[in-house]
């Protein structure tokens, strides 16, 4: 019995550290796409600005690609949580989609990807 219990915690030791760490790279994932959704949020309300009823051409325009370049400024933030948590990978890919799809068709996306992020529960 005692030969059992000195090879058991070893082991014990083992996959409580592991345990530990595994859950200190979930905890700086969640930080990172928190800070991605800090852009997501900021490129949003640029966006919504762009939209207003009164706003001229050359003023959309100039906003709608100021919340793209804002929005992409998430990327490497959203990468890093992705990297750390595969989890996050539908933020980091509907962020990229932004260079190819209008942000207004993202919204509802990022909007729940970051509400998520933003929980007390942030795991997807």
């Amino acid at each position: 019995m005692v030969g059992l219990t000195r090879r058991l915690i070893p082991v014990i030791l083992v996959a409580t550290s592991a345990l530990a760490l595994s859950s200190c790279g979930t905890s700086g994932a969640v930080s990172q796409a928190r800070i991605a959704c800090r852009y997501v949020d900021e490129s949003l309300s640029i966006y919504r600005q762009s939209v207003r009823p009164g706003v001229t051409n050359a003023t959309r325009n100039h906003q709608q690609a100021r919340a793209l370049a804002v929005l992409l400024r998430a990327t490497p933030f959203a990468a890093a949580a992705t990297s750390s948590d595969g989890g996050w990978n539908p933020l980091m890919t509907t962020i990229n989609e932004a260079e190819r799809v209008p942000i207004a068709n993202l919204i509802p996306s990022l909007t729940q990807l970051c509400r998520i992020a933003q929980s007390s529960t942030p795991y997807l």
